[in-house]
């Protein structure tokens, strides 16, 4: 059974269609990339997953659980529920979105803390075993401010996998790095992928998209305009694909 499907997702701000008639599947351990220019639906599509913007038809359907129903006025969207909806993925942002104030432990443990995730004990456990893996074992007790922006989002992907998400989701991952700052977080996330981890990455990187994904979906003016394996990416069946790689 496929621990994510999206059936017929529709999205308008305004006038705007920003999502039209969305429809895909994704089976537990799977890498999903999505890609596509700018304003083709892509970040839209992730914050309708997990709950941070509303689809205005559709359905959302994660491990058999429906968590979004377009045809059911009446679902809750009451805080809690929107926060146990959310914990089924993970996001991580390009931006970060650490908290300066606190330490990169601290960063990491407040959410579990916070949802109550086990004991303080356990929760620190899971953090520093977390920060190791994604090789920040030195950084601790480091601010954000004392670390690159490399550094950073490798925390941000450890603060992400703290709540144990079904699906770890990532907008545009390295789209505010430079390039040797970019290689060392793809380098995390294509361990993640090694291991298993059911992701569903936004991206530019065409060659790391192509190398770590087990679907590609290419989504230009709000639908799924091609999909499919890797592959798609050296032999496109549509124009509109072709002339978006060619830009690259």
């Amino acid at each position: 059974m496929a621990i994510l499907k999206v059936r017929r997702l529709q999205k308008s701000f305004g006038r705007t269609k920003v999502l039209r008639n969305i429809n895909f599947s994704l089976e537990k351990g799977e890498v999903l990339s999505i890609i596509g220019s700018s304003g083709s639906g892509k970040t839209t599509l992730l914050r309708c997953l997990n709950s941070l913007e509303f689809a205005d038809s559709g359905e959302i359907i994660v491990n058999g659980e429906t968590i979004f129903d377009g045809g059911d006025p009446g679902q809750k969207r009451s805080e809690k529920a929107l926060r146990e909806k959310r914990l089924h993925f993970g996001l991580v942002f390009q931006s970060f979105n650490l908290f300066p104030q606190y330490t990169v432990l601290d960063n990491i443990t407040l959410a579990p803390k916070l949802l109550k995730k086990g004991t303080d004990e356990e929760i620190k456990k899971t953090a520093l075993e977390l920060i190791e893996s994604v090789g920040l074992k030195d950084k601790v007790n480091n601010y954000p401010g004392e670390l690159s922006g490399g550094q950073q989002q490798r925390v941000a992907i450890a603060r992400a996998l703290a709540l144990h998400p079904a699906i770890l989701c990532f907008d545009e991952p390295t789209s505010a790095l430079d390039p040797e700052l970019t290689g060392e977080v793809l380098k995390v996330i294509k361990g993640l992928a090694e291991k298993h981890m059911t992701m569903i990455i936004v991206t530019h990187e065409m060659t790391f998209a192509h190398d770590v994904s087990d679907k590609i979906i290419f989504m230009d003016n709000g639908v799924i305009a091609e999909e499919g394996a890797p592959e798609i990416l050296e032999n496109p069946q549509s124009e509109r694909l072709r002339a978006f790689l060619t830009s690259f």
